[in-house]
């Protein structure tokens, strides 16, 4: 095994950090990356309270589970999103709700907070989304001006721009996970989005094979294209259902739906070709943890986590450190 094995606690945090660390200790991951809800990191507390960040460290340490990143993907998202309508209103305290800008306030501040709460905690990257300004804007009916498109990206960089200054302040990274709904959803609008805010190192990508698979971009480019900008590492998986009665932008249904385009699927069970990307893993020199995000609706939850660690191990390797001919030379 090659890397450490995470399991991102998003899907989890129904559970308290106490009882999720147990099971997934006893299903032989090495660590967490904690999520910023539930009870598993408050991250207003986490910056400023050393003692509230030694308690969460501590219930790791109980169990021999490692800290690698954390993620505040539900704060970032109301940064930029258009609307910050009903949907979201969970992801922002009560008195947010159905206020879009005070959503978006109180989510800048959060963000922020995650830079201090990650130097806390002791680690170096965050995860999670930025939202956009310009998802609805996809399909070009009525048409969509190339301006609008350059507004987007430039009200990104004018939003996060503050936000990465409090990360560099920090020494901490931000990586986007390219998502559709995110200003960066597959390869072009990840260069665009680096491009808004002129490169600056701070900013880089959780990698996701399975939000670009159902797209048909390959994982495997990506990786290619951005491999100075890999900060972290999620292991997903995700499968094509197009069977010609319902099409690749699912058709309104719900994940876990029999008649879906395209689903999320336990590792192992989708159309990922992780082999060839922990080979890539390899040669852009990698050597961060591989993360399990977990979601399959069809599968219980304990079943499929424990299975996906065990594929991960299976599944990752080494790289080589000798060229395997080497012993023909004379």
């Amino acid at each position: 095994m090659a890397r450490p094995v995470t399991i991102f606690t998003g899907q989890w945090a129904d559970l308290p950090l106490e009882e999720l660390a147990k099971i997934m200790a006893g299903f032989g991951y090495d660590g967490l990356e904690l999520a910023c809800w539930g009870d598993h990191l408050d991250v207003f507390k986490a910056a400023k309270d050393l003692d509230y960040c030694k308690k969460q460290k501590a219930i790791l340490d109980k169990h021999n589970l490692k800290l690698f990143a954390i993620s505040n993907h539900l704060a970032g998202q109301l940064v930029c999103d258009l609307n910050n309508d009903s949907r979201s209103d969970a992801f922002a305290p009560d008195d947010c709700a159905g206020n879009a800008e005070k959503k978006r306030a109180w989510a800048v501040e959060a963000m922020k907070a995650t830079a201090h709460a990650a130097k806390n905690m002791g680690v170096s990257v965050v995860n999670g989304f930025t939202g956009s300004s310009i998802w609805h804007l996809l399909y070009s009916f009525p048409p969509v001006s190339d301006q609008m498109i350059e507004d987007g990206f430039a009200y990104f960089a004018k939003m996060w721009n503050p936000i990465l200054d409090e990360f560099d302040e920090c020494g901490v990274k931000f990586a986007l996970e390219v998502h559709p709904t995110e200003i960066a959803f597959d390869i072009v609008t990840a260069k665009k989005a680096l491009e808004a805010i002129k490169h600056r190192p701070t900013f880089g990508f959780n990698f996701d094979p399975s939000h670009l698979h159902w797209q048909m971009v390959s994982p495997v480019r990506f990786l290619q294209e951005f491999s100075d900008r890999i900060y972290h590492v999620h292991m997903k998986d995700a499968a094509l259902q197009l069977d010609g009665y319902s099409g690749i932008l699912g058709s309104h249904l719900n994940f876990g739906k029999p008649n879906r385009g395209w689903d999320f699927r336990s590792l192992g069970h989708g159309g990922v070709n992780f082999e060839e990307i922990i080979r890539m893993l390899n040669q852009i020199g990698y050597q961060g943890p591989l993360s399990v995000e977990w979601e399959d609706s069809g599968m219980d939850r304990m079943h499929g986590a424990k299975e996906a660690c065990e594929f991960v191990k299976k599944v990752d390797f080494k790289p080589s450190e000798i060229a395997f001919d080497s012993a023909f030379d004379r």
